[in-house]
């Protein structure tokens, strides 16, 4: 299915199931749904099961959001204590579209809590309280944590009561957006007749030709530069590469440190989730990766790249803020000597890491905000940092929703179903892998997973089949009647009003993201 036509399905108000494999666009789709429903006054609650995923859709994770915390069930004092809590009552009172993201990683006990919640705050025994329900994900991404004495089918939100309660329209989306190749660029990345995505196909089937394990087992040879990502499926590995990678290098110690202000339990989320360190030590020479999107800079949330310099930011006027954003001047680090650095060091302690992408672009990395917004867009805590992180190596379950241009991945200790496939699926193309060895468990996924996943494909496309019979009168007429009744507007002067108030908005926080970092930038380190 296509992006536009889940969108036009979503502004029905159905309850939406939103899939797809890595790179279909679930994340762009879910965005241009929240702009069409804030532009028309429509109150939506943005969510994710996690607190890293969360974090990527400037919302909070559902435990929190529905007040069921890190429970499994609900008592009867459980209930009376979250209906006592006047801002969560309020919240969900006012909502009218909840969304919850990487719904794979939410055990089925907890989805079956939210439906509890909401239903009784809004003292409606529709599924869901009667709020249009917009769910996302893949179940081929890892499971939801759980008793270890639990299989997959007692945690997978897809085999609840609540699920079927909800009567999902599934979206399966189907077009490719990161596994792209340029026609003259095909056959360098094609190994044995394959590319990336068909090998990635074959995994979601579990279908394997000779020629997958081939292609793969060719990867290993590959002599990716110094720039790759190692993915590994252990956390100690990933800390000890990075740890003694930062000390080979002789270059002087940067400290950042971060800054939070708002809500303290939400603030406190944030830091848990964020993907770096309340202080950063950064060098000259240290591989990075950026742990946010940021549009000005072009770059995305695992975008690699090597500190080449520390630089000054310097404010020309009130309208040139962006130019703690712009790209500088390829500089050789090595030819600066140490009298030079000193004499520049005292002049201007606000130095902030100019980082060289693998595309040969130099850009410089500012503080930048990861927020918790309401439903109205209000940020309730912020916290500050700069969006980057040591990135000779990361663990897989980290990697899950980047798209990283080359990686060397050792899949030999994988002690999971569905591990191979997330770290591959990081990948845009074969020739940026290094495949270094693979077990028993490396390539399998759930048995359940899969089962359920050809189903939604027949059930998207069944539906597919049926919406695009709509003509377009009567589907504007559906749109428009779903925003009324969620209390929204059709007013195109409101609506123009608010993208003009969303627009200063950027603006200010740009400014303030400027000002924070000015005033955070390179602290000594501590001895």
């Amino acid at each position: 299915m296509k992006q536009s036509t889940a969108l036009d399905i979503l502004k029905t108000g159905k309850n939406v199931f939103l899939t797809g494999s890595a790179g279909a666009g679930k994340t762009y789709t879910i965005n241009q749904y929240l702009h069409y429903l804030r532009a028309r006054g429509v109150a939506v609650a943005v969510t994710a099961s996690t607190g890293i995923a969360s974090t990527h859709m400037n919302g909070m994770t559902i435990h929190s959001w529905a007040g069921i915390g890190i429970l499994y069930e609900l008592t009867t004092k459980d209930l009376l204590r979250i209906k006592s809590r006047p801002q969560l009552v309020d919240r969900i009172q006012r909502t009218q579209v909840l969304v919850i993201d990487e719904i794979s990683m939410l055990h089925l006990k907890q989805f079956d809590m939210i439906n509890q919640v909401l239903r009784l705050i809004k003292e409606n025994e529709q599924p869901f309280g009667g709020v249009q329900l917009l769910v996302a994900g893949d179940f081929f991404q890892l499971p939801p944590i759980g008793n270890p004495s639990e299989s997959n089918r007692d945690k997978f939100a897809f085999m609840s009561q609540s699920w079927l309660d909800a009567d999902f329209q599934v979206c399966y989306l189907s077009e490719q957006h990161r596994q792209v190749v340029a026609e003259n660029q095909a056959d360098n990345n094609r190994y044995f007749g394959l590319d990336l995505n068909d090998i990635l196909n074959q995994i979601r089937r579990q279908q394997f030709s000779e020629n997958t394990m081939l292609a793969l087992q060719a990867t290993k040879n590959h002599t990716l530069n110094q720039s790759r990502t190692r993915l590994y499926t252990h956390n100690i590995n990933v800390q000890n590469i990075n740890e003694q990678e930062l000390a080979k290098l002789n270059t002087k110690s940067h400290l950042y440190v971060s800054y939070g202000e708002g809500d303290e339990k939400l603030l406190e989320s944030l830091k848990k989730s964020v993907r770096n360190t309340p202080e950063l030590t950064l060098k000259i020479g240290a591989k990075v990766m950026f742990i946010k999107n940021n549009a000005d800079l072009n770059v995305s949330n695992g975008t690699m790249g090597i500190i080449v310099d520390f630089q000054p930011i310097v404010e020309k006027d009130h309208d040139d803020e962006d130019d703690a954003t712009q790209d500088t001047t390829t500089k050789d680090p090595t030819t600066k000597d140490t009298k030079t650095q000193e004499k520049d060091d005292d002049q201007n302690k606000q130095l902030f890491p100019v980082v060289q992408l693998n595309d040969g672009r130099q850009v410089v990395a500012v503080y930048d905000v990861w927020k918790v917004e309401n439903e109205d867009g209000e940020i309730l805590a912020a916290y500050y940092h700069i969006p980057l992180t040591l990135a000779w190596a990361i663990t897989i379950h980290k990697s899950q929703g980047m798209t990283l241009d080359s990686a060397e991945i050792n899949l030999s200790r994988t002690f999971e179903k569905g591990q191979g496939y997330v770290a591959l699926s990081r990948l845009k193309q074969l020739s940026s892998l290094q495949l270094l060895g693979i077990n028993e468990l490396s390539l399998q996924l759930d048995p359940l997973a899969r089962g359920a996943d050809k189903r939604f494909i027949e059930l998207s496309y069944e539906l597919e089949q049926t919406f695009l019979q709509k003509n377009a009168k009567k589907l504007q007429a559906l749109h428009d009647a779903f925003i009324l009744k969620s209390r929204g507007t059709l007013n195109p002067k409101k609506i123009h009003a608010y993208e003009k108030r969303i627009e200063q908005k950027e603006q200010a926080l740009k400014r303030k993201i400027y000002l924070v970092g000015k005033k955070s930038a390179d602290i000594e380190p501590k001895k």
